[in-house]
């Protein structure tokens, strides 16, 4: 399965209603939310600045993980951003492709 990083930020009612849950809660929701679409929630941390929530997950594939972003985004009480996250050895294959681009200008 693919890993992702997934960036959460809570509106200000989500706040409340973590306020009102707690944070064990909350992951143990992100744990099912992602299980019910074949994913595996790997690790959870709450966060300051930008984002409330950082976790990686993994998922069979892109359209898993975008179906999760979405239905969990149309709530309105937060918004995600997700991204893919490539192993070591999955660079080392594409640093070793061979692409034919030409720079704007050039």
């Amino acid at each position: 399965m693919a890993k992702y990083l997934l960036e959460v930020s809570y509106s200000a009612e989500g706040l409340r209603g973590l306020q009102k849950e707690g944070g064990s809660s909350r992951r143990e929701v992100a744990a099912r939310a992602i299980s019910s679409v074949g994913g595996h929630l790997d690790s959870i941390y709450f966060a300051f600045g930008d984002h409330d929530v950082i976790a990686i997950f993994e998922a069979p594939d892109n359209i898993v993980a975008s179906a999760l972003a979405i239905g969990v985004s149309s709530t309105g009480l937060i918004r995600t951003k997700v991204t893919p996250l490539l192993t070591v050895e999955e660079v080392d294959q594409a640093v070793k492709k061979s692409v034919s681009y030409r720079p704007p200008g050039q």
